[in-house]
């Protein structure tokens, strides 16, 4: 079996979009496929399916690190300088799940922190190129930024903006379904990517956020499937959400954006 699994790993990878996804997500999928007796070429085709769907669909097409990495090295560090606010705009639009934020992005950050205490350190979990939405956060200059994705040349990117813009913080690969950072911080961000996560591991959420180190939880769900299409979806995850809440030590606000449905958490300390 362990032959088969390595077999699997290495067909998956050389694909080009599943190149630089976590190896460890990737064998989890594959011996889970290969555990219900599939055959290698069936369980590679699953595998693939199951990746594609929690990740490489929300990639057009793949981003192109390097060429982005050059362009990033020609621009002044400033983060609030106006050819690095268009930068990271025009970065953030190659991913699905930022994209749909662009039109609501300065009132959707503004909106949030007004809500909230000062907030000094940031956990940006399963974060896609939403570390580059930092401009727009209001946060101090030496606020401290983690973030951390299942993609190893997403997140050498974002790690390579953080310490080019001057920022506190790093990012790093994590599957969230094997591992929960364990770091402290004030504010823990867990945008769009629940209906994901429980692909992977149906029973995973509640774990998940009652894990979390912060007193603060930003979750959030796309308002609309990648495709555009509505669907029913913020009535489908607002009951869904507020039945696993229902257990857990949170309180929830609520903000009905027009583009994303999200769920301010503040952990009730008993």
């Amino acid at each position: 079996m362990e032959n088969f699994l390595d077999e699997l790993v290495k067909n998956v990878q050389a694909s080009g979009r599943y190149q630089f996804i976590s190896e460890d997500l990737i064998r989890q999928v594959g011996q889970s496929e290969l555990n219900k007796g599939r055959k290698l070429k069936e369980a590679i085709k699953l595998t693939r399916s199951k990746l594609h769907q929690v990740a490489v669909a929300y990639q057009e097409t793949p981003i192109p690190y390097n060429q982005l990495n050059e362009t990033l090295a020609s621009l002044p560090s400033d983060l609030h300088a106006p050819e690095m606010l268009n930068f990271c705009r025009e970065t953030m639009r190659r991913h699905v799940s930022t994209a749909e934020r662009l039109p609501i992005l300065e009132n959707y950050y503004n909106e949030i922190f007004s809500a909230l205490p000062p907030i000094h350190s940031v956990m940006d979990l399963a974060c896609g190129l939403n570390p580059l939405a930092r401009p727009w956060m209001p946060l101090p200059d030496d606020a401290v930024y983690y973030a951390c994705d299942i993609y190893e040349d997403m997140t050498d990117f974002i790690n390579r903006f953080i310490v080019y813009t001057g920022q506190n913080g790093s990012a790093s690969m994590c599957n969230l379904t094997r591992s929960i950072p364990s770091t402290s911080v004030d504010l823990t961000f867990l945008l769009k990517s629940v209906p994901c996560l429980e692909q992977l591991d149906k029973n995973l959420i509640p774990q998940l956020l009652q894990q979390i180190q912060s007193r603060f939880i930003v979750v959030s769900f796309p308002g609309r499937s990648i495709g555009g299409k509505n669907k029913g979806m913020t009535d489908f995850y607002s009951k869904h959400f507020e039945e696993i809440l229902n257990n857990l030590p949170f309180e929830s606000h609520l903000y009905s954006f027009h583009t994303e449905l999200t769920y301010l958490l503040v952990r009730i300390n008993k």
